[in-house]
């Protein structure tokens, strides 16, 4: 018979950030894996749960990730968790999950700690709608395009950052996205946490003063650019009117094919067309 895989979320910071289900189950199952197997065992210690420990991280998964689900297949019960937060969030558990639902075995997500909830309530910023990002790309170009493929998004932006990149990223930010509103929320949950507000423009300011430091979560408003379409007027003039208002021509192509139901290609011609005229 088979066992069953739980993913278990951790602290983020706060030892007390964990649910009385989780040690529950930590203490139950037959092997715990996870990233740092010093860091867990930290965890475990404080709650003096002794368990076998097995390393599932980004590097190994693809050997040890069928390894895992075999043993679960077998009959052990297996906890999975990160270093801190939701397994299976920008980490090496989903690709578990994916292996768990292939092979037909049984799993349960446990509710917990996580930066994103706490950074995306905290920074005062909308709620309604939000879009979880993940970690930007550590490549510059690449983090650019999937900055320019995010401009144009209304639900409020939520990236996670490493803090020897952040001041690149805010940059970056301030470069596609203009002045918006930002918060750069660090150490959730920790002594030191704080959360630092502004457009992005003042938040690459501050932080060319002050070297950042610990977890770091960046949530940015979303795009708000309210134009009045005028379908009568020509492609042309819908265009010139964008930029003229601050957008790019990239950005402004791509909403000219939104507001007209166009696909971005025709606009482009019309738009290579008109630059010849000039």
């Amino acid at each position: 018979m088979s066992g069953t895989l739980y993913l278990c979320p951790t602290p983020i910071g706060n030892l007390e950030d964990i649910t009385m289900r989780v040690l529950r189950v930590l203490s139950e199952v037959d092997v715990i894996a996870c990233e740092d197997t010093r860091h867990t065992l930290k965890l475990l210690n404080h709650y003096e749960i002794k368990k076998k420990l097995i390393s599932y991280h980004e590097h190994n998964k693809t050997a040890r990730g069928p390894e895992l689900i075999e043993m679960v297949a077998s009959g052990l019960s297996l906890a999975v968790v990160s270093d801190a937060g939701m397994p299976g969030l920008s980490d090496p558990g989903a690709d578990l999950i994916k292996l768990a639902i292939a092979k037909g075995v049984s799993y349960t997500v446990l509710p917990g700690a996580s930066a994103l909830l706490p950074a995306i309530v905290g920074s005062g910023l909308s709620t309604d709608r939000f879009l979880y990002a993940g970690f930007l790309d550590a490549n510059a170009m690449k983090r650019r395009r999937q900055l320019d493929a995010l401009s144009l998004e209304t639900p409020t932006l939520i990236f996670y950052e490493a803090p020897h990149r952040l001041l690149s990223t805010l940059r970056l930010c301030r470069t596609v996205f203009g002045a918006r509103n930002a918060v750069v929320v660090r150490e959730l949950s920790k002594k030191f946490e704080t959360f630092h507000r502004g457009n992005l423009e003042e938040l690459v300011y501050h932080f060319e003063s002050e070297a950042p430091r610990g977890e770091i979560v960046i949530v940015i408003e979303g795009y708000s650019h309210v134009v009045e379409v005028n379908l009568e007027e020509s492609i042309e003039d819908h265009l010139v009117r964008l930029m003229t208002s601050g957008l790019s021509k990239k950005d402004a192509i791509k909403q000219v094919a939104k507001d007209r139901n166009l696909k971005k290609q025709e606009v482009y011609r019309v738009a290579l067309e008109f630059e010849e005229t000039l």
